[in-house]
């Protein structure tokens, strides 16, 4: 055999070697030839038998092989909301993010940030609820994210439905986060912290207008006033108490 036939047999056996048909393993199409509506279908399927996570990986098989089909879309939403009721909240949160992030304008956006601001409002719950029964009492970062979620939807979608229900849940959430500055603000004042005090209830007045303890927030300002001898901001304070809230008594205490 010449030294070229030898070159030519090596040259064809490494090509040979190469080829994507000489491996018997081939990777199997990830969608299996099913189409964007059956894949959906088979995860809506896995729902209804109660396997959720197994919902949720066929879910991502749908975004892998398709990422650009409408049920791709409606997946992604499916997969934060099975997230979201299985308590995997910052997980689901994270899909809306992802979600509203690639897609800021679509018909299903309100939905995804009201969902968010649903999620985050759910989160807040504390699993010490059965002793700690005030809410503005724990822990209250899920519910400024609530807030600042749903502020959100209705600057950019105000005629959305989700909007008109965001509205109604924002009325819950901005007391929740008045109360919480005004446990504050007593706290300060049990320190003997009073311009703290007095800024705290500053902020609720300015950033919490309408909510339930406006007059707690200016009857507790009065005390921290008279406390540094601001005799004058003090009766300021308690003019504009007894013009706005006429029968006041004070719902808190400082013992």
């Amino acid at each position: 055999m010449s030294k070229h036939t030898i070159l030519l047999a090596l040259t064809v056996l490494f090509l040979s070697s190469c080829s994507p048909f000489a491996n018997k393993d081939i990777r199997k199409p990830v969608a299996e030839g099913l189409t964007p509506k059956a894949l959906y279908a088979k995860a809506e399927d896995k729902l209804d038998s109660g396997a959720v996570e197994q919902a949720i990986d066929q879910f991502k098989i749908l975004l892998e092989a398709y990422p650009g089909s409408k049920y791709a879309i409606q997946a992604r939403l499916d997969i934060a909301y099975n997230l979201f009721k299985s308590k995997k909240y910052n997980r689901a949160i994270s899909q809306l993010d992802s979600f509203i992030e690639k897609y800021p304008s679509i018909q299903s956006s309100p939905y995804a940030f009201y969902l968010r601001g649903v999620i985050a409002e759910e989160k807040s719950v504390s699993i010490l609820d059965k002793v700690v029964t005030d809410s503005a009492q724990r822990d209250v970062q899920s519910v400024r994210d609530a807030y600042a979620y749903f502020i959100l939807l209705i600057e950019k979608y105000p005629n959305s439905k989700y909007s008109e229900e965001a509205i109604i849940k924002l009325s819950t959430l901005k007391n929740i986060l008045a109360k919480h500055e005004l446990y504050v603000a007593i706290y300060y004042t049990k320190k003997g912290a009073h311009i703290g005090a007095v800024n705290r209830s500053k902020y609720i007045i300015e950033n919490f207008p309408n909510s339930i303890v406006i007059p707690d927030s200016l009857h507790l300002m009065a005390y921290n006033y008279d406390a540094i001898g601001a005799l004058k901001l003090a009766s300021s304070a308690r003019d504009v108490l007894n013009v706005n809230f006429p029968n006041y008594s004070a719902k808190y205490s400082l013992k």
